[in-house]
C-alpha cells in the first residue's frame, strides 16, 4: 500500500492498519521516502502517487482509490466498515467524496501544492 508521509491523515490511517495488521499482511510504502523507487511500485510515480491511492496485490494486480481501504479493512477484519462504499446505490456518491478528497487534500491540510512538492522531489514525471 502506497501512502504519503507526509499527510498527518496518512500516517494516521497508517498506523492504525499497522496496529490491526496482526498476521502482516499489509505492507506500508511511503512515497515521500527518499529511497522510494517507483520502478519497484509498477511504475507509479510521487506525482500519480499523490493523485490517489495505490496499492499492488500479492500477484501484482494494481488496485486504486476506495478499494485499496476495501481491501486493507477487509485484511485486519473490518471489511464490514468499507462495504458500503461498493454497494450500488452508495458506489457511486462514495467514489465522488472520495475524488474529492484526493483532489484537494493537500489544499485541505495546508500543504503545498503538488508542482511544489514535486519541485522539491526534483522527479515528477507526468503522467
Amino acid at each position: 500500500m502506497l501512502f504519503d508521509g507526509g499527510c498527518f491523515f496518512c500516517r494516521r490511517e497508517v498506523a492504525f492498519l499497522r496496529r490491526r495488521d496482526r498476521h502482516g499482511r499489509i505492507f506500508f510504502v511511503d512515497i515521500n521516502s527518499a529511497d522510494y523507487e517507483p520502478a519497484a511500485y509498477a511504475g507509479i510515480n510521487y506525482r500519480q502517487a499523490m493523485g490517489r491511492m495505490h496499492a499492488l496485490q500479492p500477484n501484482g494486480e494494481l488496485v486504486t482509490d476506495l478499494a485499496v481501504f476495501r481491501e486493507a479493512y477487509q485484511l485486519i477484519g473490518l471489511g464490514w466498515l468499507y462495504a458500503p462504499t461498493s454497494w450500488p446505490l452508495l458506489a457511486p456518491l462514495a467514489d465522488r467524496v472520495y475524488q474529492f478528497w484526493a483532489h484537494q487534500r493537500l489544499r485541505l491540510t495546508g500543504r503545498p501544492s503538488l508542482e511544489r512538492l514535486c519541485n522539491c522531489r526534483g522527479d515528477c514525471s507526468t503522467g
